[in-house]
């Protein structure tokens, strides 16, 4: 990977170039919550100083440029005798600035499931490679345990990665298009200084995290407390509002159905995103639900992000921003729940 420096004014000259010929989406203030915190939100931009690059988290996760709540897969029309159709790809090119590592991270899990060889999402596709992501470091907030994870550092996934050095940032460049980017700006080559400046924020950084979650073992730790009697416990607190989903940078499963007007000449096709914990999500012909109990949806979502996602790409879901857990109106997080499990193993 090839590093350099940039100083903020042509940081700044740079994102002004991207607006002037692009989409850019990057945080933006939207409000403050009950607490008087700030509240930030991925959305259009079309002024740099509009971009909160000190954002702590936003609410929702960018994956939704990405993946939509709900698209149109297709639209279509029928005739006399015939009938046509109508499919079409987001192409235009869009660029999003301040991502941070765990987001970027969970982007790169998104493309193990929607670009890998065996039918991929065009959808998807199109979305993710007419997208230029510019990544940021940050402190971690007293939540956040995406270094348990390993999501706290990003390798791939983005163009160009920045890490705030006070004066300038130092930029990790991901991708050709990213190095392009930068020959539009006057970027220096890293000096011995810049390379202790960046190693002590790393350090400063790893140093902030609060929370810690030993994810040693999980998947089989999960499979021996299948039947544990905690789950009820958690369980009977869930809501099954699925909001937990609606906020992850992972989460992905969907459901598809039809939409006919009312003279059926017209119709689509459309894809909405869905949720384990929803009381539907498992039923199928015949009113049967595989999964009719709260405890049991419960207990799938945390299987497939912790246990089914390492079996299939040797790695949880989970990159560790703990929206969930903010998002959940009853206080069930990650952290916790998991380390009920390993005290009940230990008792």
């Amino acid at each position: 990977m090839l590093f350099r420096t940039l100083a903020k004014a042509e940081f700044r000259k740079l994102v002004e170039l991207l607006l002037a010929a692009n989409e850019v989406v990057g945080p933006k203030r939207v409000g403050t919550n009950v607490r008087g915190e700030p509240l930030h939100q991925f959305l259009p931009v079309s002024a740099f100083d509009e971009l909160a690059l000190d954002y702590a988290n936003t609410e929702f996760p960018p994956k939704t440029y990405f993946l939509p709540y709900r698209e149109d897969l297709c639209s279509y029309r029928f005739g006399d005798d015939d009938w046509t159709q109508d499919i079409r790809y987001q192409v235009h090119p869009r660029v999003i600035v301040g991502m941070h590592a765990c987001d970027i991270n969970g982007l790169v899990k998104l493309d193990k499931v929607f670009t890998r060889d065996t039918f991929p999402s065009p959808y998807y596709l199109s979305r993710r490679k007419n997208t230029l992501i510019i990544g940021i470091d940050h402190l971690p907030g007293p939540k956040c345990f995406c270094r348990s994870v390993g999501a706290d550092l990003v390798e791939r996934g983005f163009d160009l990665f920045l890490s705030d050095l006070d004066t300038r940032y130092f930029v990790a460049i991901g991708s050709d298009r990213g190095f392009g980017l930068l020959q539009r700006v006057d970027a220096k080559a890293i000096t011995d200084e810049d390379r202790a400046d960046y190693l002590a924020l790393r350090h400063r950084i790893a140093d902030a995290f609060e929370t810690h979650v030993d994810v040693q073992n999980l998947p089989s730790l999960l499979d021996i407390e299948f039947e544990s009697k905690l789950w009820k416990k958690w369980g009977d607190k869930c809501l099954s509002c699925g909001a937990c989903a609606m906020v992850c940078p992972t989460c992905y499963c969907y459901g598809v159905h039809e939409r006919v007007s009312i003279d059926f000449r017209c119709g689509a096709k459309v894809k909405q995103l869905h949720s384990c914990n929803l009381l539907d999500f498992a039923m199928v012909a015949g009113n049967h639900n595989f999964r009719p109990t709260r405890e049991s949806r419960l207990k799938y979502r945390y299987y497939h992000q912790h246990r089914g996602f390492v079996e299939a790409y040797d790695e949880p879901n989970c990159v560790g921003c703990n929206r969930c857990g903010h998002a959940c109106l009853v206080g069930i997080n990650p952290p916790d729940v998991i380390a009920d499990l390993q005290a009940e193993e230990r008792r």
